[in-house]
């Protein structure tokens, strides 16, 4: 019986290459052929017949019930990838130990700490990741010199960042200092690097950022650069919040 055709970005997801906007991004960059011709963002293919290359390497595909969902707290100083070609910390240098070929979930820039979480699930890195589902994700932040409460609605009502306005979010000013601010802020949506610039938009920088939870799943007092897995329960609780 012909196995069903499957859009190209599915099969890579399940592959465990990267997620599947990911995998959309590398195929629109020319790094995806499809039986030695460059493809195309809408491709299908047959799993069982079609050949596919990502980079030149050869993507087979994984054995059923191999799944792994993990929660890691990236230190600063790490590209969120797995593999850089300009040879920067990676955060696959963080969980070598792990057999599966598992991939971050979203993202955290070079200079940002905290929750990263890491799978070769291909459909759950996409309702997690999807703009739709609108999953709070929370991050302690520390600026200079200061973040006032004017500062603070600004933010929080949507900012103009390269001509499109951010998402309304909440921002919580935490405490004060002498020469700097440390706040909580809840987004609902991922845009690279979103809240250093509506900081820089409004006069503040930020020097430290570090994500605490996604969803429900909390970081807790996991130690900077160690990984666990996530319970089944943490799991389920991501897929339902993508379900809302």
């Amino acid at each position: 019986m012909r196995s069903k055709l499957v859009r190209l970005q599915k099969f890579m997801a399940d592959c465990g290459v990267a997620s599947r906007r990911k995998s959309e991004a590398l195929i629109e960059s020319g790094a995806v052929k499809v039986n030695g011709r460059r493809a195309e963002l809408g491709d299908k293919i047959n799993p069982d017949t079609d050949k596919v290359y990502v980079h030149n390497k050869r993507v087979v595909i994984k054995k059923k019930g191999g799944k792994r969902y993990i929660m890691l707290n990236k230190p600063r100083g790490y590209v969120t990838t797995m593999n850089d070609e300009r040879g920067r910390k990676c955060v696959a240098d963080l969980i070598k130990d792990i057999p599966e070929r598992i991939y971050p979930v979203g993202r955290l820039d070079k200079d940002s700490e905290g929750l990263l979480i890491m799978t070769n699930d291909g459909e759950f890195a996409n309702t997690v990741t999807h703009p739709r589902t609108q999953i709070n994700k929370v991050y302690h932040v520390t600026v200079k010199p200061d973040l006032s409460d004017e500062q603070a609605k600004l933010i929080s009502r949507g900012i103009v960042i390269d001509g499109r306005k951010t998402a309304p979010c909440e921002v919580r000013i935490m405490s004060r200092g002498e020469e700097r601010a440390a706040a909580e802020f809840v987004l609902h949506e991922g845009r690279n690097r979103e809240i250093r610039k509506m900081c820089e938009m409004v006069g503040a920088e930020v020097t430290r950022l570090r994500r605490i939870s996604i969803g429900s799943v909390k970081m807790g007092k996991l130690k900077r650069g160690m990984w666990r897995d996530l319970t089944p329960d943490e799991v389920k609780k991501l897929i339902n919040s993508g379900k809302q």
